[in-house]
């Protein structure tokens, strides 16, 4: 005899509606934006109304703001893995594969990120540490491929890279520096000029990797 449980249909769970989903993204991409302009304080009243969302929808899908925070950083992290994947695919000479991520991810404004990964927010949660883990492994294999061709300079890692691009997009939340931005990829190019080869001087210190930059960052904080 078959059990009433056995017979029983499994409960679907609702997905969510579309309008649900493009106001979550909304809300997302107009945080990026601000995060940006005015850093990650920014009032979540000012979120809404340039999202074109209520309050209530807001804090429906973020009730913290540290939840919003991790899901801009979650966002942004996959937009650059996404550049930097692309960029490997269909760019055949690796040394420009490089350059087309490097101004791509300025566009990104990932410098954002330094005073955001500041805040009070799990870093370490397993989202963002598997969204991390994807950047990582994309952009050292950029980096990797233009080195076995000979078109990088060797004496760098993929920590030099994501400093340079990450100081000159790095904002200044509340200031006047917007006309700054009209300089980032003039600058990123002369930086871009002095990583390929052939070698015009002899670096000093060491190449930065990617785990330098974590544990220069957790010992400053």
């Amino acid at each position: 005899m078959t059990s009433t449980a056995d017979t029983a249909p499994a409960r679907r769970v609702p997905r969510p509606r579309a309008d649900a989903l493009r106001n979550r993204e909304r809300i997302v991409s107009t945080a990026r934006e601000m995060f940006v302009e005015f850093g990650p304080q920014v009032p979540y009243d000012e979120v809404a109304r340039r999202a074109g969302v209520g309050n209530a929808t807001l804090y429906r899908n973020f009730p913290e703001r540290a939840d919003l925070v991790h899901e801009v950083v979650l966002s942004l992290m996959a937009r650059v893995t996404e550049l930097a994947e692309r960029a490997t695919e269909e760019e055949s000479d690796t040394f420009a594969a490089l350059r087309r991520f490097t101004h791509g991810a300025a566009d990104e404004r990932i410098g954002a990120l330094c005073p955001m990964l500041d805040g009070a927010f799990d870093k370490d949660h397993p989202d963002l540490m598997a969204e991390r883990d994807r950047l990582e492994e994309a952009v050292q294999g950029l980096v990797d491929r233009a080195q076995r061709a000979g078109r990088l300079r060797a004496d760098v890692g993929v920590g030099d890279l994501m400093v340079a691009i990450s100081q000159l997009t790095r904002p200044l939340p509340g200031s006047a520096c917007g006309s700054f931005d009209q300089f980032v990829h003039r600058h990123l190019q002369l930086f871009l000029d002095g990583l390929e080869t052939p070698v015009r001087s002899e670096l000093p210190g060491k190449a930065a990797t990617l785990e330098d930059l974590r544990r220069d960052s957790c010992s400053s904080s």
